[in-house]
C-alpha cells in the first residue's frame, strides 16, 4: 500500500484550518501530512486505519492524529448519511506557540501524545463532536478560542486510548518528504493545465527517465496515472458543487471530453454524469 503526502495550502497565518463536512467516501485516500489532525465523524460505521493500527468504529469516531502519521480517510466506503469535521493543526502551533506559553503546557502534552494516535470515547467524544460541528459558523476570533477550548477539554479527558504502543515514525525521511511535497505542490498548482514529465523531472533535478523510475518506486503509480487521479478528485468536487461535465473536464486539465470520461470511469467505476446524478439524489 503506497502513501500519498497531502499538501495543505498555507492560505492563512492561522495555526488551525477546518475542513467542514468533506465527503471522500468514494476515495481510498491513504495519506499523511505534517499537520496534526483532529477528525470527528458521525452517522457511520467504518474502518479506523491510523499508522499500523486497524480497527472498526461504530456510529461515530473522534481521533487525534500526530504529524506525518499515515491514515485512511475515515469515511472510506461509507454509504450511509454521515457528517465529518476535520481540524488541521499546523506544526508551528506546537513547536513555537505552545512552547512559549506555559499556560498551555497541558495542551502541549496532548499534542505530544498524538504521536501515538489517540481515539476518544464516551462523553468526551459526544461533547467534542458537538463543539466541532459549530466551528464553521464562527468568525475568526471565536473560532480560534473555541479550538483552544476543544484542545483543553481533550487534554483533561481520561476517556481515550492510544492506538500505538510507541510513537509512530514515518518511513519517509525529511529529504524524501521535501521532494514529494515539491512534486505534489506543482500538481496542486498546475493540475488544471498541461503538465509535462520533463518539467516535473527538472524540479527534482532528475532526467525524465530517472524521475519516472523514482516516482513509480515511491508512490506505486506512474506520474500520469497519479496526475489523472488527482484531477479526478478535483473533478468530483466540481461536479458536486454544481459544475457541468464539460466545464469540469477542461477546468481539471483534461484536453478532451472523451478522455475525461474514460479516465473518470477508470478511477471511479462511473462516468461523470452517473456520479453527479447518484450524489445529487443522496
Amino acid at each position: 500500500m503506497k502513501i500519498q503526502l497531502e499538501t495543505i495550502a498555507p492560505d492563512s497565518k492561522s495555526p488551525f484550518k477546518l475542513l467542514h463536512d468533506p465527503k471522500l467516501n468514494h476515495l481510498f485516500y491513504w495519506h499523511f501530512h505534517p499537520e496534526l489532525e483532529l477528525v470527528y465523524i458521525e452517522g457511520a460505521s467504518a474502518k479506523r486505519h491510523v499508522g499500523n493500527h486497524i480497527s472498526e468504529f461504530q456510529g461515530s469516531d473522534l481521533v487525534l492524529i500526530g504529524a506525518n502519521i499515515p491514515h485512511l480517510n475515515f469515511d472510506h466506503g461509507v454509504t450511509t448519511s454521515y457528517r465529518k469535521e476535520v481540524l488541521h493543526i499546523k506544526p508551528a502551533f506546537k513547536d513555537s506557540t505552545l512552547d512559549a506559553l506555559p499556560e498551555l503546557k497541558q495542551i502541549d502534552r496532548l499534542l505530544e501524545l498524538s504521536k501515538y494516535g489517540i481515539a476518544f470515547y464516551g462523553e468526551t467524544k459526544k461533547e467534542i463532536g458537538a463543539l466541532l460541528k459549530t466551528l464553521h459558523l464562527l468568525e475568526p476570533f471565536a473560532f480560534f478560542m473555541k479550538v483552544i477550548t476543544i484542545l483543553k477539554k481533550l487534554s483533561e479527558s481520561a476517556e481515550f486510548e492510544l492506538l500505538h504502543t510507541k510513537p509512530f515514525v514515518n518511513k519517509y525521511n525529511k529529504k524524501e518528504q521535501k521532494r514529494l511535497r515539491k512534486i505534489y505542490a506543482l500538481i496542486d498548482e498546475r493540475y488544471h493545465e498541461k503538465v509535462t514529465l520533463t518539467e516535473v523531472a527538472v524540479t527534482c533535478n532528475l532526467t525524465k527517465e530517472a524521475f519516472c523510475r523514482y516516482f513509480k518506486k515511491t508512490t506505486g503509480s506512474t506520474f500520469i496515472s497519479f496526475l489523472n487521479q488527482y484531477r479526478i478528485s478535483q473533478a468530483k468536487r466540481l461536479l458536486l458543487s454544481g459544475k457541468n461535465v464539460s466545464e469540469t473536464c477542461y477546468e481539471c486539465g483534461f484536453e478532451s471530453l472523451s478522455y475525461f470520461n474514460r479516465s473518470f470511469k477508470k478511477v471511479t467505476g462511473q462516468n461523470p454524469s452517473e456520479f453527479k446524478k447518484v450524489f445529487k439524489n443522496e
